[in-house]
This record gives structure tokens, sequence and C-alpha cells, in this order.
């Protein structure tokens, strides 16, 4: 093996390293901080000049940004830059933020990395640590093989809030933390992701009488309720996959699902719960503002609820706690998913499928707000939001080779992708 391969070799145990320590620091909401940190450590080591961004609270105050989880102090963005202020101009992004992992049932500590059978387990491993692992290796490799490539600007920056309400990466825009062109290290399974639908987080609560048990039959328990809001919802979910049809989203069965996350009622087994809670997740069509999402939404729940003596005199209320994401979509055709297709086909042999998901990520802003070109890439995962979620690390090496390419590229054709 030569000099390359053995460097190659170790700058991919360096990435897997990173990974580890990355996916050892759990990232939920709120508790951002120390992976923050991690990623802040290995900028600097690759040479990029690295700032903590902080999130004003202003960013959430109205749609498209979402409804803050928490208070946004001590929970920074993290900025690195390299040649800043020259043109042309990158961005990668990628978020640290992890959904909530219930250990019981993984067959591991989710926060404790496992590497088995070419993959590595552990919460925010695929979704999208690994993915962030890709673009640092491929950082990397470029700054060793081809250091004269990176002639622009390149930026990587690290949010937080992505899988709640994406006012991390807005904040960031907002700053000024922009490129040319955006790349987000999503898991895509090595393929481009272009679009996505609109999705709204709304909590619906019903209220109740509370009393103790042995009054029950006198009270109203607010769970007895919950059945009429889920058909409610699935009215909805039904109604919006049948009539609002997008060309774009054609080949998604149904891309507009609609998703209860959790129920929560009630302290005392021997007591009546005041009030039950439903969180919702919506997706919704890209010709809706989010506005007009939670108002189908609350129409569809009142309209079931007249049904019901007790709802019909105390209506449910929604509103919204979370994301207030639009719809967006890249053009399949445009010169960077073309580029980032060449760049991939390049190093492996085949072109990349180019695809959509009844979901959302970041690149929404920097499409919709911003102006600026932006898609997914990244390595590919499994059980992702699930047990056992994983990353194939093969997969991060590729990845890196085909954006190692792709950002030589970039910088060589002068910023047009």
């Amino acid at each position: 093996m030569g000099r390359g391969g053995r460097r190659g070799l170790a700058e991919s145990e360096t990435a897997f390293g990173f990974l580890a320590a990355l996916v050892a620091a759990p990232s939920t909401v709120g508790a951002e901080r120390r992976a923050q940190e991690i990623v802040a450590a290995e900028l600097d080591r690759l040479g990029f000049g690295v700032s903590f961004l902080p999130v004003p609270a202003e960013t959430a105050a109205e749609a498209p940004a979402g409804v803050a989880q928490l208070s946004y102090q001590g929970r920074p963005n993290v900025v690195g830059r390299l040649n800043p202020g020259q043109s042309p101009s990158l961005l990668l992004n990628g978020h640290v933020d992890v959904v909530p992992a219930e250990a019981a049932v993984w067959s591991s500590d989710p926060f404790a990395p496992v590497r088995a059978d070419g993959w590595l387990v552990g919460r925010g491993a695929g979704d999208m640590k690994g993915g962030m692992a890709m673009g640092l290796l491929a950082v990397a490799a470029l700054r060793r093989a081809m250091p004269d490539a990176l002639t622009g600007e390149l930026t990587f920056v690290s949010v937080i809030e992505e899988e709640c309400t994406g006012n991390g990466t807005l904040a960031a825009a907002n700053a000024g933390v922009l490129g040319d062109a955006v790349l987000l290290l999503e898991p895509t399974g090595l393929d481009l992701l272009l679009g996505g639908v609109g999705v709204l987080w709304v909590e619906i609560e019903i209220e109740g009488v509370p009393a103790h048990a042995e009054s029950a039959d006198r009270a109203v328990n607010p769970i007895g309720c919950v059945p009429a809001v889920l058909r409610a919802l699935a009215g909805f979910e039904a109604e919006i996959n049948e009539t609002a049809g997008d060309p774009a989203f054609a080949a998604v069965a149904r891309p507009y699902n609609v998703n209860v996350g959790t129920v929560t009622a009630g302290d005392w087994a021997s007591s009546v719960p005041a009030r039950a809670r439903l969180r919702v997740r919506a997706g919704f069509p890209r010709g809706w503002a989010p506005e007009k999402a939670l108002a189908a939404i609350r129409d569809a729940v009142l309209r079931e609820a007249a049904a019901d003596p007790w709802l019909a005199a105390h209506p449910p209320v929604i509103r919204p706690v979370g994301f207030r994401a639009e719809g967006y979509l890249l053009d399949a055709g445009h010169p960077l998913a073309d580029a980032l297709a060449a760049a991939h086909a390049s190093v492996h042999g085949a072109a990349p499928r180019r695809f959509v998901l009844g979901s959302t990520t970041d690149a929404r802003y920097y499409l919709n707000q911003f102006g600026r070109p932006a898609l997914a890439y990244g390595p590919a995962a499994r059980n992702i939001h699930a047990a056992d979620e994983a990353v194939e690390l093969a997969s991060i090496v590729r990845g890196s080779q085909a954006l190692t390419r792709f950002i030589a590229g970039f910088f060589g054709r002068d910023g047009q992708p």
C-alpha cells in the first residue's frame, strides 16, 4: 500500500473516531453543547477558523420558523470557515441534535457507539452525525491531496434543532452564514435528496373534569375523547393525500403522513385527569403555508368534535408546538444536482438517484428564504429515529470521495456548480 493509501486509511479512522465521540455525546434538544464542542475541536484541527454563533430568541417569532422548544441561551451553532470572504463560496450543513432514545428497546446503550459488521450503531449515528464525519473526511482528504483546490470560501455549520424547528439553520442564515451553493449532509444512501413536503407540529389539548376515581362516572375523562381526535386526523390525512396532488411527489405513495407521536394525560391511576394532550406531526403540500395547514387541521378536528356532546361544548385547543416548515424543491436538472451527480458517478461508476421525500430538511430555508441552491447528500443509514440506529462506515468513505471530487470541481469552475 502506498503512502497516500495509508494516509487515506488513517484519515478514515480519524473520521470514525470523531463520529464515535460525537455519538457518545448525547445531544437531544437542550443538551447539544458537548457535541458542539467536539465539532468545534475537529474543525479547528482541520484548520478552520471556528466561532460559536448564538441563536437569537427572535428567530422563532413567526413561521416558517418553528416554535422554540427551550431557551436558546447557551445553545449555539458552530461555524467553521476556510478562506473567509473569498469567492466562490460553498456551505456544508450538519446538525448535532438527535431524537430521544428509549434505551430499553436497544440492543446496547444508545449513546455508547458500537462498531459491528461495517456499521457504527448509536443514536444519531445515521441522522446525521455520520454525514458530518463524511463531510469533514472529504475536507481532510482535499487538504492533503489537493491543498490548492480550495480557492474560495468553504464553510461548515453545525446547527441545533433541525429535528424539531429548523431554527438553528435559520438563525445561521439570518446571520449571513450562507454559500453560493449548500450541501446538507443528511443520510441519503449517497443519493441526491432534492425536496420535501411541508411539516407542522401541533398539540391538541382536550379538556375534562377531574375527580377521584370513585366518582369517575360523574366526571369527564378526556382520554375517552381521544378516539374522536384520531378519527379527525385520519380523515384529514386521507383527504389531503387524495386531493392535494403534486407532480414532484408523484413517486411518493403517501407524502402527507399524519403521526401522533405522544399522548399524555393524568398523573395517578385513581384520579380522573383534567386534560389529555396529543403531539402530532402532519405533512402538507408545498403549495400551502404553515398557517393554512394549521387551519385545515383545526377545522378537521372541530368538525369531528361537533358530533360529540362534550367536545362540542368544550372544543379541543389546537396550537403549533414545533415545526412550521414549508415544503421545498430543487429542480432535478439544476446545475448543483448535475455537478454532484457527475462527481459521484466519476468515483462510483454510476449516477446517484435523484429523489424527494414526504419529510423535510433545513434545505428549505436556503431555497425558499435565501434563494440559494441546496440539496442533501450523505451516507447510508438504517433504523433512523428507531432502536439500533446505525450508519454504514464504508458509505462514509465512498461519499467523502465523491464529495472531495465535487468540492474541487466547484472551486475549479469559479463556483459554477
